[in-house]
Protein backbone atom coordinates (compact mmCIF):
# COMPACT_ATOMS: atom_id res chain seq x y z
CA UNK A 1 0.00 0.00 0.00
CA UNK A 2 1.16 3.50 -0.87
CA UNK A 3 1.52 6.49 1.17
CA UNK A 4 -0.57 9.36 1.12
CA UNK A 5 0.98 11.86 -1.60
CA UNK A 6 2.31 15.57 -1.15
CA UNK A 7 -1.00 17.10 -1.59
CA UNK A 8 -2.73 15.01 0.49
CA UNK A 9 -0.35 15.46 3.62
CA UNK A 10 -0.57 19.36 2.84
CA UNK A 11 -4.17 19.18 3.04
CA UNK A 12 -3.81 17.93 6.43
CA UNK A 13 -1.49 20.13 7.27
CA UNK A 14 -3.61 22.88 6.05
CA UNK A 15 -6.75 21.29 8.28
CA UNK A 16 -4.67 21.48 11.71
CA UNK A 17 -3.52 24.98 10.99
CA UNK A 18 -6.79 26.46 9.87
CA UNK A 19 -7.33 30.07 10.80
CA UNK A 20 -10.31 31.54 12.99
CA UNK A 21 -12.41 32.17 10.21
CA UNK A 22 -11.91 28.85 8.94
CA UNK A 23 -12.95 26.97 11.57
CA UNK A 24 -15.92 28.96 12.75
CA UNK A 25 -17.29 28.76 9.32
CA UNK A 26 -16.49 24.82 9.73
CA UNK A 27 -18.54 24.37 12.49
CA UNK A 28 -21.29 25.29 10.33
CA UNK A 29 -20.69 23.63 7.19
CA UNK A 30 -19.60 20.25 8.82
CA UNK A 31 -22.26 17.25 8.87
CA UNK A 32 -24.39 17.98 6.25
CA UNK A 33 -26.09 21.04 8.19
CA UNK A 34 -26.40 23.58 5.23
CA UNK A 35 -28.85 22.27 3.05
CA UNK A 36 -27.72 18.29 3.45
CA UNK A 37 -24.87 18.69 1.11
CA UNK A 38 -21.41 17.50 2.21
CA UNK A 39 -19.02 20.13 2.39
CA UNK A 40 -15.22 19.50 3.13
CA UNK A 41 -12.30 21.23 4.18
CA UNK A 42 -9.11 21.57 2.67
CA UNK A 43 -9.60 19.48 -0.09
CA UNK A 44 -7.03 19.11 -2.84
CA UNK A 45 -8.26 19.27 -6.24
CA UNK A 46 -5.64 19.33 -9.16
CA UNK A 47 -2.99 21.32 -8.48
CA UNK A 48 -4.76 23.30 -5.72
CA UNK A 49 -5.97 22.95 -2.48
CA UNK A 50 -9.48 24.65 -2.22
CA UNK A 51 -10.57 25.85 1.39
CA UNK A 52 -14.22 24.01 1.44
CA UNK A 53 -15.46 22.03 -1.27
CA UNK A 54 -19.26 20.64 -1.99
CA UNK A 55 -18.36 18.02 -4.83
CA UNK A 56 -21.93 17.05 -5.68
CA UNK A 57 -23.04 20.59 -6.12
CA UNK A 58 -19.56 21.63 -7.70
CA UNK A 59 -19.30 24.59 -5.25
CA UNK A 60 -15.59 25.87 -3.88
CA UNK A 61 -15.87 28.42 -1.11
CA UNK A 62 -12.27 29.79 -0.37
CA UNK A 63 -11.95 32.34 2.90
CA UNK A 64 -9.42 34.49 1.70
CA UNK A 65 -7.28 36.84 4.07
CA UNK A 66 -5.44 39.65 3.58
CA UNK A 67 -3.25 38.67 1.69
CA UNK A 68 -5.77 37.90 -1.39
CA UNK A 69 -6.54 41.00 -1.47
CA UNK A 70 -3.76 41.97 -4.18
CA UNK A 71 -3.25 38.10 -4.88
CA UNK A 72 -2.91 37.91 -9.34
CA UNK A 73 -2.91 34.18 -8.59
CA UNK A 74 -6.66 33.88 -7.72
CA UNK A 75 -8.11 34.97 -10.93
CA UNK A 76 -6.21 32.13 -13.05
CA UNK A 77 -6.77 29.57 -10.29
CA UNK A 78 -10.36 30.18 -10.50
CA UNK A 79 -10.21 30.27 -14.22
CA UNK A 80 -8.74 26.42 -13.79
CA UNK A 81 -11.50 25.86 -11.60
CA UNK A 82 -14.01 26.59 -13.63
CA UNK A 83 -12.74 24.87 -16.56
CA UNK A 84 -14.40 22.05 -15.22
CA UNK A 85 -17.44 22.74 -14.36
CA UNK A 86 -16.60 24.19 -10.12
CA UNK A 87 -18.05 27.73 -9.30
CA UNK A 88 -15.69 29.62 -7.04
CA UNK A 89 -17.35 31.70 -3.87
CA UNK A 90 -14.85 33.81 -2.05
CA UNK A 91 -15.05 35.64 1.40
CA UNK A 92 -12.92 38.05 3.31
CA UNK A 93 -12.12 36.65 6.99
CA UNK A 94 -13.47 39.68 8.18
CA UNK A 95 -16.81 38.56 6.90
CA UNK A 96 -17.05 35.83 8.02
CA UNK A 97 -16.29 36.83 11.41
CA UNK A 98 -18.10 39.59 11.37
CA UNK A 99 -21.25 38.80 9.25
CA UNK A 100 -21.75 34.42 9.23
CA UNK A 101 -25.25 34.18 8.86
CA UNK A 102 -24.71 36.72 5.52
CA UNK A 103 -22.16 34.29 4.55
CA UNK A 104 -23.65 31.24 5.20
CA UNK A 105 -27.02 32.21 3.81
CA UNK A 106 -24.52 32.92 0.40
CA UNK A 107 -23.79 29.79 0.49
CA UNK A 108 -26.77 28.07 1.32
CA UNK A 109 -28.35 29.90 -2.11
CA UNK A 110 -25.17 29.07 -4.35
CA UNK A 111 -25.57 25.09 -3.02
CA UNK A 112 -29.57 25.29 -4.04
CA UNK A 113 -29.07 27.16 -7.21
CA UNK A 114 -29.43 24.29 -10.64
CA UNK A 115 -26.48 21.75 -10.83
CA UNK A 116 -24.09 22.76 -13.47
CA UNK A 117 -23.54 19.97 -15.53
CA UNK A 118 -20.76 17.18 -14.81
CA UNK A 119 -18.29 16.82 -17.76
CA UNK A 120 -17.96 13.14 -19.13
CA UNK A 121 -14.92 12.00 -16.75
CA UNK A 122 -13.35 15.06 -14.89
CA UNK A 123 -10.59 12.80 -13.97
CA UNK A 124 -9.67 12.67 -17.88
CA UNK A 125 -10.55 16.48 -18.49
CA UNK A 126 -7.91 16.95 -15.57
CA UNK A 127 -5.49 15.10 -17.11
CA UNK A 128 -5.69 16.84 -20.57
CA UNK A 129 -5.27 20.27 -18.99
CA UNK A 130 -1.78 21.19 -18.82
CA UNK A 131 -1.23 22.73 -15.02
CA UNK A 132 -0.88 26.61 -14.53
CA UNK A 133 2.33 28.24 -15.67
CA UNK A 134 4.58 28.89 -12.41
CA UNK A 135 4.10 32.25 -12.75
CA UNK A 136 0.33 32.05 -12.96
CA UNK A 137 -0.80 29.82 -10.25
Amino acid sequence: MRGPDRRTMRARSLRRAATQAELKRWNHLRSRALGGCKLVRQDPIGPFIVDFVCRERRLVVEVDGGQHATARRDPARDQWLADPGYRVLRFRNNDVLGNLGGVLETIARALEEERPPHPPCLRAALARRPLPARGAR
